[in-house]
């Protein structure tokens, strides 16, 4: 590796060769080319091997590309975590792209930062392709937080764009349970955020559109598919949540993994075992519902 890769922009994908080509692009026209680009492809049965052999041919900063059998996002990011060695890690997923100015304001952004062993990394703005946030600007007068705080202490709204220490990723892998693709990011986010903090980065980092196939559009259906990864990661929140609010709607949505995976007694795992049961009714009532 180069010595002045900090940067590995990491892109896990899976049937996105049509999309692919947009980030490229974008990554062709950074400012600061002090980063490689790090794709792992999901068992993808489209011409994403082709495709990126194209980019290989034509582009100024390294390109890896690992294959690997399907097994789901997080799966490859623990794949691109393991064979990184850039001090610092970007997801940006194949349907994102980034403004020119990213990678040199990362740079930047990181020269201040990192010496200071107590910050994880960076966190910035995701934007739309108008160029506006998709949410909310980061809290005023705040220069680092975790990213719970961020949510909700803070209350922000929309995407982020968090960028970790490669070193910290690795002590912090996505447990994706047999049998299921997914969970959320935010399992690995809150369990660093119990150690470290990041630093606020006010400016847009990536920007994208949410695709029919993607996550966003289909939250309810990888619910109701990946039930017992949903229900660790509600858990979690259950322990993480600071006031009475939070712990009753974690526990709700906590429930709901518990009544898809058929997880019977679930309150008993809970922190709050009384707020825990109290929150079953309502969490019934999503899953015939909001859930059916």
């Amino acid at each position: 590796m180069n010595d002045m890769e900090l940067l590995c922009i990491f892109t896990p994908t899976y049937e996105r060769a049509f999309c692919l080509p947009n980030l490229f692009e974008s990554l062709k026209q950074q400012k600061a080319l002090n980063f490689r680009w790090l794709i792992v492809d999901d068992g993808s049965t489209d011409n994403t091997e082709e495709v990126v052999e194209s980019f290989m041919a034509a582009s100024p900063f390294p390109i890896e590309y690992i294959k690997q059998e399907n097994g789901g996002k997080q799966r490859a990011h623990n794949t691109g975590v393991a064979h990184c060695e850039n001090e610092l890690f970007f997801c940006v997923d194949s349907d994102d792209v980034l403004p020119p100015h990213v990678t040199e304001e990362i740079e930047r952004q990181w020269s201040d930062a990192a010496s200071d062993r107590r910050i994880a990394g960076l966190v910035g703005l995701c934007g739309g392709r108008d160029g506006k946030p998709l949410g909310t600007s980061m809290p005023k007068g705040v220069s680092t937080l975790t990213f719970w705080d961020l949510y909700y202490k803070y209350g922000h709204k929309g995407d982020s764009a968090p960028i970790y220490r490669t070193e910290i990723l690795k002590q912090f892998p996505f447990d994706v349970e047999p049998g299921e693709k997914f969970i959320a990011e935010p399992y690995v986010y809150h369990q660093i955020d119990q150690h470290y903090c990041l630093r606020v980065v006010d400016k847009i980092l990536m920007t994208r559109e949410y695709l029919s196939d993607g996550y966003t559009s289909n939250v309810r259906k990888v619910t109701k598919e990946n039930p017992i990864g949903y229900k660790k990661l509600k858990l979690m929140y259950i322990r993480y949540s600071d006031t009475l609010y939070l712990q009753f709607y974690n526990s709700i949505l906590y429930q709901v993994g518990c009544i898809l995976s058929n997880t019977k007694h679930g309150s008993a795992a809970s922190p709050h075992r009384f707020v825990t049961a109290l929150a079953w009714l309502p969490a019934y009532i999503l899953v015939k519902t909001v859930y059916r």
